[in-house]
């Protein structure tokens, strides 16, 4: 974990983060949730006392959504651990392997029925050190990491990027964030922004960073940050100064 004062924060934070890499290894691990389903995982160690990252894809995806994020968050100190959800499908040639043997084995393979492979993953990263971790969500994970937060003690904070009231009727996501009390960072698209307010109601000022680009339109879920994007580097900044005030507190 890094620390430096707010003077000279933005070039500080640049520089460190696109000029020096970490040191890291990277590999496949498979662990089993509550309901016997094997869930697969990139593991990026940096080491085996630092705190954990845990990183949920969106709709239609799988780990390789974070195949670039997780080797830059390593650079912050972190280990990270990009989870393959039950819902999900193939992104940047990397196959869901947790989706597909969900649905050879007849496992239901909804939105919601990937927070059994949440927590799995969380107590996973957790019991590796015993330290609180951090969930970075993505589209409809994004939402679930919010509510998985707000329920364990297993969790320090939250990255939600593109949150929304995806599972009406069954659950408001708005209602499961009453009494919120951890720090949450909340990025989105301006088209996005018009309703993150209300669902964001309950989450105190002081635990609530929102971040929307003002250079561009944006783009949904943790794709903002790849490369290919146009705003990407509003983005990692406003996350990296989220980090660092973190850090600092």
């Amino acid at each position: 974990m890094f620390s430096i004062s707010n003077r000279g924060i933005i070039p500080f934070l640049f520089i460190f983060f696109y000029c020096f890499s970490s040191s890291y290894s990277q590999i496949k691990v498979k662990f089993t949730g509550k309901d016997s389903l094997t869930v697969t995982a990139d593991l990026y160690k940096v080491n085996e006392s630092s705190p954990y990252i845990v990183l949920f894809h969106q709709a239609n995806s799988s780990r390789g959504e974070y195949i670039d994020i997780a080797k830059k968050l390593t650079n912050l100190g972190y280990n990270c651990l990009a989870v393959d959800l039950r819902s999900g499908d193939e992104i940047n040639y990397v196959i869901n392997e947790t989706a597909r043997k969900a649905k050879q084995k007849n496992y239901p393979t909804g939105y919601l029925d990937a927070e059994k492979d949440m927590h799995a993953a969380i107590d996973y990263a957790f019991h590796k050190n015993e330290q609180e971790v951090i969930l970075f969500g993505s589209s409809y994970s994004a939402s679930l990491s919010l509510k998985i937060a707000n329920e364990t003690s297993k969790v320090k904070a939250v990255v939600a990027f593109s949150p929304g009231e995806y599972f009406m009727p069954e659950i408001i996501i708005k209602d499961k964030l009453t009494d919120f009390n951890k720090p949450a960072f909340i990025a989105v698209t301006k088209r996005e922004s018009q309703y993150i307010e209300e669902l964001t109601y309950h989450i105190p000022e002081d635990y609530k960073t929102v971040f929307t680009p003002k250079n561009g339109a944006g783009t949904h879920g943790a794709r903002a940050l790849w490369e290919s994007n146009s705003t990407s580097e509003e983005y990692w900044l406003a996350l990296l100064m989220f980090f660092s005030k973190m850090n600092n507190n």
